[in-house]
């Protein structure tokens, strides 16, 4: 028994990081799928295929249901902000020639916003201590995508679709956590997953062609976002709302654009500067203020 309360420790104290590197590889996805397909369509295609393999397995392992349509129209509400305007906005301002360094910062404002709605919507307390490492942390993702900062007046579409994306995923985030912390992962992720295809199957149709190149770069990228980011982060993600306060699980966001530009630097070698070093230092010092017991 003592070997497995050990184990379980482990693994709540592997959580956080494993999420942040799981949700840091989502780039990857956008860089090798996006140039054959269409934001929306690519997004209509990726949660409509984890929708059906989440709910085989929810059928399969007899995993609960929501017992009333109430229930499972708040589920799915959660599941179309963080899913449908989070990433759609996300996908969008990126193909309207907004730098990811940008869309990185905009959508970092997230912590904070998270923070300040959490007290009003949550009754959950920040400390000044939190506040102070919540700053540090916006200040470090800024010194990570500084030198990609670049904004010109054909940016503002992609302006307006990444700040849709960043108030898609603060109330999705504590929407989740004030009516979904119940729902079992399997099957109500399957709903999110469904309601927000069938947005996408009414929307994508009106606004692209729905024409798509099946590469071997295209498959790989689809495959990647279903199984590591739609199933692996957002149910770790989820697991993480469940188990602790809003402002603490949103400044784990703070630490994707370091990590992603690690990945990228590795990856890709793109360039990695003295000031984004500097600012990865900056963020994982704010996360730490606002995770510190």
């Amino acid at each position: 028994m003592s070997g497995t309360a050990t184990g379980g420790q482990t693994w709540l104290r592997l959580m956080p990081g494993l999420f942040v590197l799981l949700w840091s590889t989502g780039f990857i996805g956008a860089k090798y799928g996006l140039p054959y397909v269409e934001p929306l369509t690519f997004l209509l295609i990726r949660l409509g295929l984890v929708a059906v393999v989440l709910a085989l397995v929810a059928l399969a392992s007899r995993a609960p249901w929501p017992k009333d349509w109430a229930t499972a129209g708040r589920i799915a509400l959660a599941g179309l902000l963080v899913h449908g305007v989070y990433l759609s906005g996300v996908f969008l301002a990126i193909a309207h020639g907004l730098p990811a360094g940008v869309t990185a910062l905009i959508v970092g404002i997230q912590p904070l916003l998270t923070a300040a709605l959490s007290g009003p919507l949550l009754g959950e307390r920040v400390s000044g201590r939190q506040w102070v490492g919540l700053l540090l942390g916006l200040a470090g993702v800024g010194l990570v995508v500084r030198e990609k900062l670049s904004v010109d007046a054909e940016h503002l579409v992609g302006i307006g679709y990444a700040m849709a994306a960043l108030v898609g995923i603060t109330l999705g985030t504590l929407y989740q956590k004030r009516h979904g912390g119940g729902m079992d992962l399997r099957s109500g992720t399957a709903i999110q997953y469904a309601a927000t295809a069938v947005v996408l199957a009414v929307v994508a149709p009106l606004t692209e062609t729905m024409q798509v190149q099946w590469t071997g770069e295209f498959i790989f990228a689809l495959l990647w976002l279903c199984f590591v980011l739609s199933v692996g982060a957002i149910f770790l993600l989820f697991a993480l709302i469940r188990r602790g306060a809003a402002a603490k699980v949103a400044s784990l966001f703070y630490l994707t654009p370091p990590v992603t530009a690690l990945v990228a630097w590795m990856l890709f070698g793109e360039k990695l500067g003295v000031a984004a070093l500097a600012g990865m230092a900056v963020a994982v010092c704010g996360v730490a203020l606002v995770n510190r017991k």
